[in-house]
């Protein structure tokens, strides 16, 4: 075989790694954040006044309501009196230090599938690991003195309940000595969405002018980042229809803004929406009320490398005697579909979307509507991706048909078109031209049978993003070794593929990629056999490209999600299925046994011409 055979196989066999670059070309957007105020800064709105608090205001870090932004000591917060936050679903507690939510675990999820796994945290208080917490206060505004309102390091008291669940909120509360008198009741549902009702009651003898605020401020990237190209990690907002993200990496790379002391991003005011920081999934955000203006910050302090995002509601000027009132929702736990769907339906404008659907969410989120309710019609999640797979199948049926018997007349062309060769001769216009005339005569479309394939391909990506980053798909089990859907195939040569208790090859490692799986070597097996439904090419060099083909989609797919090589395996199956019998019914019959024979038989080589 000369060199120029050999680069044509070697840019086939490169170009596999399509499936790669797809995901390389067709990212999630990086669109622009809503973001950022400073000192207390105007807008005219048609509600009023929409002010952005100072940076030490809402809290950078936990900081004094001071121009110094001096840290707080952690032993100051561990200090402050706390109230246990009890569900059936979370368990964690907030501090009365400037009334944080700060910490708070998630029963339902582990860390992993070893038994004696901890529960995942989505929260965690200043000074541990991944801290993250949130804050809501009120600004001072129209020359109010900040030190009038309740800051990130006020000590707060607690007027009522003892542990915060589910129809037991607590109440806090904070007088200035100034003639304001501040309230905070804090709830929580039965599931992982708080709701904040704060209150100021002006006993003074002047007007006040307050901005409610809430803050969810972050410590540092997350150690525990997936950094995967077709996921999103980091700021996650929803503005009026306009779906943002920002990647951690990212927010250092903002316009230094010296009177937030920060790097910050903005953008318009709007009246619908959330922000705050997404992981792989789980997710904390701050939801303000919804039909209400208010302005959506995403900010990052380098001096102290702390993540920020705030939304700011309109100045409200409590009037003498008079009580100012707002309430706000905080979400902070797992991105279950039903959940978020349920939040969307109650009022939280487009909040499914915070699950990270991708460019393709007209097919994703279908993909998976369907797939989940056939897990909870089955009870497993293996089978109900190949049943999705039968349904997917049975509605391209028809165009499947149309192919497969186009296919079907191209193999009883075959003898017609090695006339039309040997009639033209080198003359590869009059061959072109009567192989034209040819399928117009027989109604052949040679096109044809490439129409499922194309088809295939977005429902192949939509398919492996809902596995990929759904919940749903975190740690469900099919069957025997196979515990987790969204993870690679855990079996190998060297566990006898599952059947001895120690684990395969690392995934990612050269052992892991050599010594594949059951699931990868099925579908190398389903994809070889589809293929030896048609003879092989006369052509070698076409040979030799379809009889790696399979092999190599075995080696390229065995690190992927192993739900995903079982949809292609059951995909495949199918497909063989349909191609035989519907070949059959044309009056073809595959010579399935003789083309697999004909595969391991070694034919002579060609005389050269002389």
């Amino acid at each position: 075989m000369d060199d120029q055979n050999k680069n044509l196989i070697i840019a086939t066999a490169l170009s596999f790694v399509v499936i790669l670059v797809w995901f390389v070309l067709f990212p999630p957007p990086d669109a622009e954040t809503p973001v950022e105020g400073t000192t207390i800064t105007e807008t005219q709105t048609t509600e009023g006044t929409l002010a952005t608090p100072s940076a030490d205001v809402p809290v950078n870090a936990p900081a004094p309501a001071t121009t110094t932004g001096t840290q707080t000591a952690p032993s100051a917060l561990e200090a402050a009196p706390r109230v246990a936050i009890e569900t059936d679903r979370v368990s964690g507690s907030l501090s009365l230090m400037g009334g944080r939510i700060d910490e708070l675990a998630l029963k339902d999820y582990q860390t992993s599938l070893e038994p004696d796994a901890q529960v995942v945290t989505v929260l965690n208080p200043v000074g541990e690991e991944n801290a993250q917490y949130a804050v809501h206060g009120w600004a001072a505004a129209g020359g109010v003195d900040p030190s009038a309102v309740p800051g990130p390091n006020t000590a707060w008291e607690l007027v009522s309940g003892d542990v915060l669940g589910v129809g037991s909120p607590v109440t806090l509360g904070w007088n200035n000595g100034a003639g304001l008198q501040f309230t905070k009741q804090i709830s929580i549902d039965d599931n992982y969405m708080f709701t904040i009702t704060q209150s100021v009651e002006n006993t003074g003898d002047a007007p006040v002018s307050v901005a409610p605020y809430g803050v969810l401020a972050r410590h540092g990237e997350p150690t525990n980042l997936k950094n995967f190209f077709i996921l999103h990690e980091g700021v996650v907002a929803m503005t009026d229809g306009e779906y943002s993200e920002i990647n951690w990496d990212d927010m250092p790379e903002f316009e230094f803004n010296a009177r937030a002391g920060a790097r910050t991003d903005e953008k318009n005011i709007t009246e619908n929406g959330w922000i705050g920081f997404t992981d792989h999934y789980w997710m904390s955000v701050l939801v303000p009320t919804q039909g209400s203006a208010f302005k959506s910050v995403a900010k990052y302090d380098e001096r102290r490398d702390i993540y920020q995002t705030e939304t700011v509601m309109p100045v409200q000027t409590v009037a003498a005697g008079a009580t100012a009132t707002t309430t706000t929702q905080f979400f902070s736990g797992a991105k279950e579909w039903d959940i978020l769907r349920d939040y969307e339906a109650q009022g939280i404008y487009n909040f499914i979307d915070a699950i990270d659907w991708g460019w393709f969410s007209f097919l994703t989120k279908p993909i998976f509507w369907l797939l989940h309710h056939l897990n909870q019609l089955i009870g497993n999640m293996g089978i109900a991706i190949i049943c999705l797979t039968l349904l997917i199948k049975a509605i391209l049926f028809p165009l499947a048909y149309k192919s497969y018997v186009s296919m079907a007349k191209m193999k009883e062309l075959q003898p017609k078109m090695e006339k039309l060769k040997e009639a033209a001769g080198d003359d590869r216009q009059k061959m072109q031209q009567g192989m034209m005339e040819l399928y117009k005569k027989e109604k052949v479309n040679p096109a044809a049978g490439c129409l499922p394939i194309l088809l295939q391909i977005p429902i192949f990506f939509s398919l492996y993003k809902v596995i990929f980053v759904t919940i749903e798909l975190r740690h469900a089990p099919f069957f025997g070794p196979f515990r987790d859907l969204s993870a690679p195939d855990p079996t190998s040569i060297f566990n006898l593929y599952g059947l001895l208790p120690w684990a395969a090859p690392e995934t990612g490692s050269i052992m892991a990629l050599v010594f594949i799986g059951i699931l990868p070597l099925l579908l190398g097996v389903s994809m070889w056999l589809q293929q030896k439904l048609n003879p092989a090419p006369t052509d070698p060099t076409q040979q030799m490209i379809f009889a790696w083909m399979p092999w190599v989609f075995m080696f390229m797919l065995g690190s992927f999600a192993s739900g995903l090589v079982v949809y292609w395996i059951a995909n495949n199956t199918i497909t063989f299925t349909q191609q035989y019998l519907i070949m059959r019914s044309q009056g073809y019959k595959p010579d399935l046994m003789g083309n697999i024979k004909g595969g391991f038989t070694r034919k002579p080589k060609a005389e050269p011409k002389k």
